[in-house]
């Protein structure tokens, strides 16, 4: 990773270690891997981090993902390939992502939530509110991938 701005590596190594801790926190999640991928991917389009979509992109094809549905990833809402649990996933990924465009509804939540009991939908929070971490660190200091 490299960036012409603010190493925050070197500079403030305890920040790196604090947003470092929650992603590995994920690794005991009952939250199937693949699916954590799809949404680290999908916050990283939203948020536009080169460092976030090569990163995950290329986890996700380790752990078995096919590129054409990394490639449908951007119009998932159109796209046939996804079933009905991931296709709420990238729904609460997109609402808490974009949340200055509006807050999440009670009917969001239900549409939601009927995919995922209440500790999969924790955790899946965890995970999206992780990537946008990661994603605001990666944009503001123009983290690059070696």
């Amino acid at each position: 990773m490299t960036s012409k701005r603010n190493n925050y590596h070197q500079t403030a190594p305890h920040v790196f270690k604090a947003i470092y801790a929650l992603e590995q926190t994920q690794a005991g999640f009952a939250l199937e891997g693949s699916l954590r991928e799809l949404v680290k991917v999908r916050a990283s389009q939203l948020n536009g981090c080169a460092l976030c979509l090569d990163m995950h992109s290329a986890d996700a094809l380790k752990q078995g993902e096919s590129a054409r549905r990394l490639l449908a990833l951007g119009a998932w809402q159109d796209a046939p390939c996804f079933s009905e649990r991931e296709r709420a996933a990238l729904l609460w990924t997109d609402s808490l992502t974009r949340l200055t465009e509006g807050h999440v509804t009670d009917a969001l939540h239900q549409q939601v939530a009927a995919q995922f009991d209440p500790q999969e939908l924790a955790e899946l929070t965890l995970c999206i509110a992780t990537i946008n971490l990661w994603n605001r660190f990666g944009v503001g200091f123009a983290m690059q991938s070696a």
